[in-house]
């Protein structure tokens, strides 16, 4: 019993020390993140100074549009769940092989999880990637006869499939602009540019999207997220932005912050 209390003691004590550990890095890793600064201008305001970042926007990316390479709804549906945790780069070395071996629904449904995991193990998380796109294949197969739905409601009964998922299908393949795509370069870029009202900070996923909504007109919605997602990774990038470079300076608050 003494060595078994002693084992026990001794497997509490390494969690305590591995989740300070945790707690230090994350601590260390968002104080080199330059912060954003907060403003208290009128509704109106914002609301002109969004006007112009969208021109901006357009003038700066005028094509903006997602960096997953893909023919189908299915394939882009595949390739933006294996984006999670992921760089697009990655995803699109790895799909082309991937495309050919599971070509529709059907074959994702009744793949071997060991095969799948062994070809997309290179994007991260694999297991729970091969689950989501085992189910969603089956899914498809077994409710929607191999056919893509263009709905949120039924986006979101898809394994893998959540908001922001479903935004990037209905807005990139079916041209439907329902929500805004926030991934980690728009929440970091809407905090910024001060175009946040309600979101605690830039990873209110839910909050950002609906302050992003009430701000640009809903036809821009689809773009705007993949416009924002493009000068987050050429211009304002978490810890080094290029303030002195960025076409969006003259409208945007925390800029020169990082200089």
């Amino acid at each position: 019993m003494p060595k078994l209390k002693k084992r026990m003691a001794k497997k509490v004590t390494v969690k305590k020390r591995r989740s300070v550990a945790s707690k230090r890095k994350k601590a260390a890793a968002a104080a080199k993140r330059p912060p954003a600064k907060r403003t208290r201008e009128s509704a109106a305001a914002r609301t002109a100074r969004a006007v112009r970042i969208l021109a901006k926007l357009r003038k700066l990316y005028p094509e903006a549009t997602t960096a997953l390479q893909h023919n189908r709804a299915l394939e882009l549906l595949v390739a933006t769940i294996l984006s999670a945790q992921c760089t697009d780069e990655r995803v699109n070395m790895v799909t082309p092989k991937l495309f050919r071996r599971y070509p529709d629904a059907a074959a994702f449904a009744g793949a071997e999880p060991a095969q799948l995991e062994a070809m997309i193990r290179s994007t991260g998380f694999f297991r729970n990637k091969t689950k989501s796109l085992i189910g969603m294949g089956q899914v498809l197969r077994d409710e929607f006869g191999g056919c893509m739905p263009d709905t949120m409601d039924d986006l979101l009964k898809l394994p893998g499939v959540a908001r922001k998922t479903a935004n990037c299908m209905l807005g990139t393949w079916f041209g439907k602009n329902e929500g805004v795509v926030v991934d980690t370069h728009v929440g970091r870029l809407a905090l910024r540019l001060g175009l946040l009202t309600t979101a605690r900070d830039d990873k209110d996923a839910l909050k950002i999207e609906n302050d992003l909504m009430a701000l640009f007109p809903q036809e821009s919605w689809t773009y705007l997220a993949h416009a924002l997602i493009h000068h987050g990774r050429r211009v304002c990038s978490a810890r080094k932005p290029k303030c002195s470079e960025c076409g969006l300076a003259g409208d945007c608050p925390s800029a020169g912050m990082f200089d």
